[in-house]
């Protein structure tokens, strides 16, 4: 997979790809993942990238050229529906979808290449939603200054999807939210720490018995703390007994 970043602020993402399971992917060529200076395809000489709102209001708004050019550069289409096949242009903003698991693993399954754009100000000319992107998202219902953040977020939740980029198969499918729950409680030596022992079924060797017993604490986990996860009906999968 490629994923292209397009930001304001490139020296923010200095080395904050190089590390743990992202650093891994690139080195195994499993992701390879480019950060752009919008700044670079704006054509005037003070390399403007926004500009007063129509209509009047408070802040600046980014300006379509630079975008269109970028993307032009980096997809070879100026508008959607000239993409190659698997590209997808995602633009971060408090008006997108909220980020779920599920999206994070429909990117990293279908998508070659993710271009990022990083949103900043009171946000992103319209026309670049009209024409250039294929995904809006939101990392939650807030506001931060701008979208590079969020590109981070984005990027590592898609990255340790990819095929062998954690290094076994069943991580990312044991991971909160894969199955509609939360993760269950994990535990590692000692056995005992300040009289809080770990429960004897994870000491028994017995691995139905133990699958069952996660599977339960990742209920009642999810029932305590996100009950929202669980209205739409969602039960606790059976656990077959060798």
């Amino acid at each position: 997979m490629k994923i292209d970043v397009l930001t304001i602020f490139p020296e923010f993402f200095g080395q904050v790809f190089d590390f743990g399971i992202i650093r891994r992917a690139k080195l195994a060529r499993i992701v390879e993942i480019n950060v752009h200076d919008i700044r670079e395809f704006a054509t005037d000489k003070h390399r403007m990238t926004d500009d007063r709102p129509f209509g009047g209001g408070d802040g600046m708004v980014m300006k379509p050229e630079p975008i269109f050019a970028a993307v032009e550069h980096l997809t070879g289409a100026a508008e959607r529906s000239g993409y190659p096949a698997g590209t997808r242009v995602v633009l971060l903003s408090p008006q997108g979808r909220s980020l779920r698991q599920q999206m994070a693993r429909e990117l990293a399954d279908e998508a070659r290449h993710v271009v990022v754009i990083c949103g900043r100000y009171e946000g992103v000319d319209e026309r670049v939603n009209d024409a250039l992107v294929t995904d809006e998202i939101s990392i939650g219902d807030y506001v931060l200054s701008g979208g590079e953040p969020a590109a981070v977020v984005l990027t590592d939740a898609i990255v340790r999807l990819l095929p062998e980029a954690l290094g076994s198969e069943t991580s990312a499918e044991n991971d909160s939210f894969s199955d509609g729950l939360l993760d269950c409680p994990h535990y590692t030596r000692p056995a005992e720490f300040r009289g809080m022992k770990v429960p004897e079924v994870l000491l028994s060797g017995d691995h139905a018995e133990i699958e069952k017993w996660r599977r339960e604490m990742a209920m009642q986990k999810t029932k305590r703390i996100r009950p929202d996860l669980l209205e739409g009906g969602h039960s606790c999968p059976p656990v077959e007994s060798e």
